[in-house]
């Protein structure tokens, strides 16, 4: 996959240029080129076309299997304290000193998934399970949104790029956002089954034809709120 990177407090470069993050910076690059086209197809038509609409669970599924294979721990606990043990207290995945989450979620969990790698960097009253030092999140563009026929409510790139500057004070280590761009070759059409539940159906496009110029600015409803 494509895709654009935004970097807070230095992220980017520092997983650039020091020593003990240039390897696992790249091989988190080539986990997301290894994500084709092809196989996300593959997956939402063999596993999810039949009960969702859009292919945030088919993305979740291959950053899955990429991420363990390269042998990142899943579902990573941030504190040793049973009582902090539930997924709310979790890292999607964490190695070595990063900690990752990819959020194709509600953009109400976005100022939450920007602190989990504060949490799991800083020092705390709770004993910590993990000690990271940078936090990396991949999550949706809008085009990307658009294209997967995400619900309009999820957090996007951009969003989360809109969160920096009142959360700034609080977001004290370095993290990189990473927004996935939409598929070169198809695009996910909506339509109702049967029982007029909403579904997907891949569409395979020619790339000369999908040209997207429409601008990325926030006159679009950043928030499920704002479109009351």
């Amino acid at each position: 996959m494509n895709y654009r990177i935004h970097s807070h407090r230095f992220g980017e470069t520092i997983l650039k240029n020091d020593e003990e993050f240039t390897e696992i910076w790249r091989e988190i690059h080539d986990i997301i080129h290894s994500i084709s086209d092809d196989a996300i197809i593959k997956t939402f038509n063999e596993k999810y076309a039949a009960k969702n609409k859009s292919i945030s669970k088919a993305l979740n599924e291959l950053f899955r299997l990429e991420f363990l294979r390269k042998g990142w721990a899943s579902e990573s606990p941030i504190f040793q304290d049973r009582d902090y043990s539930e997924n709310v207290w979790r890292l999607d995945f964490a190695k070595e000193n990063i900690s990752l989450e990819v959020g194709f979620n509600h953009s109400g969990t976005i100022a939450w998934n920007l602190l989990k790698p504060v949490i799991a960097s800083e020092l705390n009253h709770v004993e910590k399970a993990i000690q990271t030092r940078i936090g990396v999140i991949i999550c949706a563009t809008q085009r990307l949104q658009r294209a997967g026929n995400f619900d309009s409510a999820i957090g996007t790139y951009e969003k989360y790029i809109h969160h920096l500057k009142p959360l700034n004070t609080q977001l004290t280590v370095p993290i990189v956002i990473i927004g996935l761009e939409a598929p070169d070759t198809f695009r996910i059409v909506e339509y109702l089954n049967g029982n007029g539940d909403k579904r997907g159906r891949v569409e395979e496009i020619y790339t000369t034809l999908i040209a997207d110029d429409t601008p990325e600015t926030y006159d679009e409803p950043l928030f499920e709120e704002d479109l009351d």
